[in-house]
């Protein structure tokens, strides 16, 4: 059964590709995306006096809060996506957007009366709106309120901060309760950014100059010393036009860029560049939904790392290659970042998420790229393989930099500070060893220093084996479950530890890792999940699994088995152990393909500020990669499934 499936997914993967030059994948409506976006096009329809871009606004403003509204959860609250569980961050933006939505459409209405057009009373929010507020209301106020609010993000001001300045724009709290931040700052080199203890991570200075000036510009109390800040404000404006890409959106990101116009606009700067450039990719990344409603992604695309992880996943098994094509690997050449990064100051040679001009290189889509165009190296001309070689040996140098002192990689910047999402991860980390492992092949890594490329990989090994947690399990940075108490993935952080893994990472560290994924595999045959996969898919409460962490552990514990070099002995017992569980996990994946579970993505990506989303092709794709392994080991041992769990 596995041939079929196998046949299938490879055919509907290569379907959804754009000609033959890459995947675009489709990422998840966010209700708190489409929260912010109302709030900003709301604050704009009342600067633009009428004008035809205001129509526009209202258009979107009225359509996202409708589109809003068929997005609550029955306890009340909103989830970042269709699928999430309410949580307090969403549901907070989305009774500001509401608000302002409901003022800005209002105002409107009042006009229309006025000039006695018969559509006013369209506009008019009704009894059931009112409704909706109030169970909002009740589940944040169940939820614990604004106190719960900053518990849920700690000493870290990058997402409560620009949360408590909306809903201060939209009237629901003083300017007291937002802190104020260093926008100042902006103003130093970014290569001073590590020192100067930022209280925001480094993807959100826009955030931190915008949010900073509208909270100092709202004070009121300007003591004689805060000269200094106020000088700093056009300087620091300069920064922020500097850093706006041109699509306008701020790292494509619907919220982060929202966050920076509602606080220009609400400050009486809405001539600023930053302003207009920033409406116009709100109302381009606009999602039109069912009858006349949008919403917004949380970002744009994800083109470049889906790219990748298809073109890995395509190559793993036995099929044909005709699909690299010039065109493709042209693609993903052009999505190296060839010059000095704008908005993190990162050096040429790294692979952001998507081709747009929003991304910014980092330590996850620079290893998926390199690894998939080494995958390419074989099928193309001898000028492309020579255009691969030299991307990857800049890749490489680009990773090589990028390090931290810990040994682990972070993701945007180098020793950038300790908040969460700059930190060292395991889930970078390891891509970034598989990479430059993946050029020894090819002879690349002589081209290089290898005794420093030799130097990393070790410290970052190391880092790897400190950072095991003590059942055996790694847990991740971008990737989480929202069934689990503390929102982590271990199953997903283990297999990418364990996938293709390095023997010198040790076999102490590599058993224990396998035992955790063979020691949770659920009862269904598969991994992941919890009770709101079984509630949303009306199965039975033991069939919990998502296709998206089975395939991972599949595809992890599989890759053990038909290593071409450096074959690692597994104790017998748990070498039994293990095939049983790729095997039942197979079962379980082929299933699932057969009833059409791999056309259901699931929230356990996390984006920036532990925001939840899904991805349309992450199912499909890791589905494809983990049978692809598990038919080679299938072919090699001859083995027979076991027979299927109760």
């Amino acid at each position: 059964m596995i041939a079929p499936t196998l046949e299938r997914l490879r055919r509907e993967l290569l379907q959804q590709r754009h000609g033959r030059s890459h995947w675009t994948g489709e990422l998840s409506a966010s209700a708190l995306s489409t929260a912010t976006a109302i709030s900003a096009l709301s604050l704009a329809c009342r600067k633009s006096n009428g004008s035809d871009e205001a129509v526009r606004y209202r258009e979107l403003v009225r359509g996202g809060s409708a589109w809003l509204r068929t997005q609550q959860n029955a306890d009340g609250g909103y989830g970042d996506t269709d699928r999430s569980h309410s949580n307090i961050a969403t549901s907070y933006l989305v009774l500001a957007a509401q608000k302002l939505a409901a003022e800005t459409l209002a105002a409107e209405t009042l006009a229309m009366k006025i000039s006695a057009d018969p559509k006013a009373a369209d506009a008019i929010p009704d009894g059931d709106h009112n409704s909706s507020d109030e169970r909002l209301r009740q589940y944040l106020d169940t939820a614990g309120g604004i106190p719960a609010l900053r518990r849920r993000y700690g000493t870290d001001k990058t997402f409560v901060v620009p949360i408590l300045t909306n809903m201060a724009i939209a009237g629901l709290v003083p300017w007291s309760e937002v802190s104020a931040l260093p926008f100042e700052a902006a103003v130093f080199p970014q290569s001073m950014y590590r020192f100067l203890g930022m209280p925001v991570v480094s993807y959100a200075v826009p955030a931190l100059v915008a949010i900073g000036q509208a909270k100092f510009l709202h004070d009121g109390t300007w003591p004689p010393w805060s000269w200094v800040r106020r000088a700093a404000i056009a300087p620091s404006l300069r920064v922020l036009r500097q850093m706006q890409p041109d699509s306008g959106g701020y790292l494509e990101a619907t919220p982060l860029t929202s966050f920076v116009l509602m606080s220009l606009l609400d400050t009486d700067r809405a001539e600023q560049p930053v302003v207009a450039e920033g409406l116009k990719f709100l109302v381009q990344s606009s999602t039109p939904e069912n009858e006349g409603q949008f919403s917004w992604p949380i970002d744009t695309n994800l083109a470049t790392w889906v790219t990748s992880l298809s073109v890995q996943a395509l190559t793993i098994g036995e099929g044909d290659r005709d699909f690299i094509s010039d065109d493709l690997v042209d693609w993903i050449l052009s999505c190296q970042h060839n010059v000095r990064h704008p908005f993190t100051g990162a050096d040429p040679g790294g692979w952001g998420w998507t081709d747009l001009s929003g991304a910014v290189p980092d330590a996850d889509d620079t290893p998926g790229a390199m690894i998939a165009l080494m995958a390419c190296r074989t099928s193309v001309s001898p000028e492309q393989v020579g255009r691969i070689d030299e991307a990857c040996r800049r890749g490489a140098g680009w990773l090589l930099g990028l390090q931290n002192r810990d040994g682990g990689w972070p993701t945007f910047c180098r020793g950038w500070g300790k908040l969460p999402f700059d930190r060292s991860s395991v889930d970078l980390t390891a891509h970034a060893i598989r990479a430059l492992r993946c050029l020894e092949p090819a002879g690349l890594r002589e081209a290089m220093n290898t005794g420093a490329t030799e130097r990393a990989i070790g410290r970052g090994l190391e880092f790897l084996r400190r950072q095991q947690q003590p059942d055996g399990s790694w847990l991740p940075l971008w990737f989480g479950n929202q069934d689990r108490p503390d929102e982590d993935n271990p199953v997903y952080g283990t297999a990418k530890v364990l996938v293709d893994v390095d023997p010198a990472l040790g076999l102490d560290s590599i058993v224990r890792g396998i035992e955790y994924l063979v020691d949770h595999q659920n009862a269904d045959g598969g991994w992941g999940g919890g009770p709101s996969v079984a509630a949303a898919f009306g199965l039975p409460e033991t069939h919990i699994s998502t296709v998206e962490e089975t395939a991972l552990a599949v595809d992890a514990l599989a890759s053990f088995f038909h290593r071409e070099a450096d074959p690692i002995a597994l104790p017998i017992s748990l070498t039994n152990r293990t095939r049983d569980a790729i095997l039942l996990g197979g079962e379980w994946l082929v299933r699932a393909v057969a009833d059409d579970r791999h056309q259901t993505a699931w929230p356990i990506g996390f984006y920036f500020a532990k925001l939840w989303y899904h991805e349309r092709l992450y199912p499909p794709i890791f589905a494809l990669a983990a049978l692809s392994r598990l038919a080679k080991h299938v072919q090699q041992t001859d083995a027979s499934p076991p027979s299927s769990p109760t």
